[in-house]
């Protein structure tokens, strides 16, 4: 029995002993392995630089937007309509763009032979879009035309600032090798990489800023127009119109002098051989 209690006390450490030379050993291993950057070549820390970017981009690949993220919606609207008085509709736009905290950014006005008419590019907060059609709508009998469209960016915002993430990441790690750098060429290499890089963040922020601008202000595209000339502060006469016709007449009769000057060259040719068949064929004749 206690040989027995021996032997097992023998195996017992035995196994102890294996396990702890097993661990220790691991344990070498990794202190080797964490060693090797700092005594790597500048080849095969950007070898890792770019395989962390690989690894980055299959990432981004992959990437969906998650149910946390907000939705990103940009909104658009074309409007065109016949009103009574140009003026009095313009006012009110005025009333329903200072009661949203909206903005003109461009306002186009004019008149034809027929109407008088006023194109406006209003940017208004998104979240007050529906409102403000709404609005328009009541002052209105008839659209000729009402496009409204959404537009889902959601995954493309999704997709570009995790690019933007990644290459964030990728500067950091360029940076540290650029700390570890002792040759004067791998500094210019890193650097020239970190310029690259630090290019490509900043069109990407540029590009979310863009989307994020068209997100948070929708577009409203409205053209009104009115054949009621007196009521939108201008005239459109009889007279107008024929003076406008004489001037119209005229500029098309010197459209075609000027072209008739401009091929004078053939003009002269065709005359020279008109004359000179003239000649030699009704002088034989007679």
């Amino acid at each position: 029995m206690r040989t027995l209690f021996i032997l097992l006390l023998a195996a017992s450490t035995f196994f102890s002993c294996k396990e702890e030379y097993a661990e220790s050993k691991s344990e070498a291993i990794m202190a080797v392995d964490l060693q090797k950057p700092s005594s790597a070549s500048y080849d095969s820390e950007e070898a890792a630089a770019s395989e962390a970017v690989a690894v980055d981009s299959a990432a981004v690949a992959v990437s969906a937007p998650s149910p946390q993220t907000q939705t990103k919606i940009i909104k658009t609207a074309d409007l065109s309509f016949q009103t009574p008085d140009l003026n009095a509709s313009y006012e009110s736009l005025k009333t329903g763009i200072t009661k949203y905290k909206a903005i003109v950014q461009n306002d186009e006005s004019g008149k034809n032979d027929e109407s008088v008419y006023r194109n406006l590019t209003i940017r208004i907060p998104s979240q007050h879009f529906d409102a403000f059609i709404s609005d328009i709508g009541k002052g209105v009998k008839h659209f000729d035309r009402k496009e409204i469209s959404q537009q889902d960016v959601t995954e493309e915002y999704v997709d570009t600032e995790s690019r933007m993430k990644s290459k964030k990441k990728l500067e950091e790690r360029y940076l540290q090798l650029l700390a570890k750098a002792s040759k004067v060429s791998e500094m210019l290499e890193i650097e020239k990489k970190l310029a690259e890089i630090r290019e490509e963040i900043e069109a990407k922020e540029g590009q979310l800023k863009y989307m994020q601008n068209r997100v948070s202000m929708s577009t409203v595209n409205i053209q009104m127009y009115t054949y009621n000339a007196s009521e939108s502060g201008a005239t459109v006469s009889f007279g107008s119109k024929i003076w406008n016709s004489i001037k119209e007449g005229f500029n098309g009769l010197s459209n075609f002098m000027l072209s008739i000057i401009s091929i004078w060259p053939f003009i002269l040719i065709f005359v020279g051989l008109f004359v000179f068949i003239k000649r030699r064929f009704f002088k034989k004749k007679g």
